[in-house]
């Protein structure tokens, strides 16, 4: 175990991490997408795109929803955020081999899969946050967050009502269930071990 930390550890500062990466962290920053003001309103967070860190070939990615969702390297996900800004939070308890095993199994079957504009419950299209809760939830049995409806957030907002205009018309699903990036960063499991 302590060859492998070392090992972890020459990596990250051979590639220039500020932090050692471990599989199931969650990495938060500010996007800067089309839709990231319109997020930061509804929600009153400054963070609006998410993801979570899983090792192919012994080297981190980023698994995220986008379009499509997808794996993308870690450094590249950490410095894209807006002023390169991020932080990284990991559960406070660690999640066992066999849950990781499982975080792998399940990114199998979303990989690939749309990003949902219309922030619906289901796994034919997945948003940022909504991947993540979902690969706790199926691999570990924690619900990182309370669901909220989408009726709760602060739908008045300029940014915010043209958006939902954009890809609702004038039926906004307001009692559909939803997650945010803001509720998963408050998230009583987890920690901050890492921010830029």
């Amino acid at each position: 175990m302590r060859q492998h930390l070392y090992w972890l550890v020459l990596f990250a500062s051979f590639f220039g991490y500020s932090y050692t990466p471990e599989e199931g962290d969650i990495v938060f920053h500010t996007s800067l997408s089309a839709q990231s003001q319109a997020v930061q309103a509804a929600t009153g967070s400054q963070y609006s795109h998410m993801g979570i860190v899983l090792f192919l070939s012994g080297q981190p990615f980023v698994f995220e929803a986008v379009q499509p969702v997808k794996y993308t390297p870690l450094q590249r996900w950490l410095d894209r955020g807006k002023n390169r800004h991020y932080v990284v939070k990991r559960l406070k308890s660690p999640l066992s081999k066999m849950a990781v095993a499982r975080l792998h199994n399940m990114a199998e079957q979303y990989e690939g899969k749309p990003y949902d504009l219309t922030f619906e419950w289901s796994d034919d299209k997945l948003y940022c946050s909504e991947l993540v809760w979902k690969l706790y939830k199926a691999a570990a049995d924690i619900e990182l967050a309370p669901l909220e409806k989408l009726g709760s957030f602060n739908l008045a907002h300029p940014a915010v009502k043209s958006k939902l205009a954009e890809r609702y018309g004038n039926t906004v699903p307001v009692n559909e269930a939803v997650i945010s990036p803001v509720a998963i960063f408050n998230s009583e499991f987890l920690q901050t071990i890492a921010e830029r």
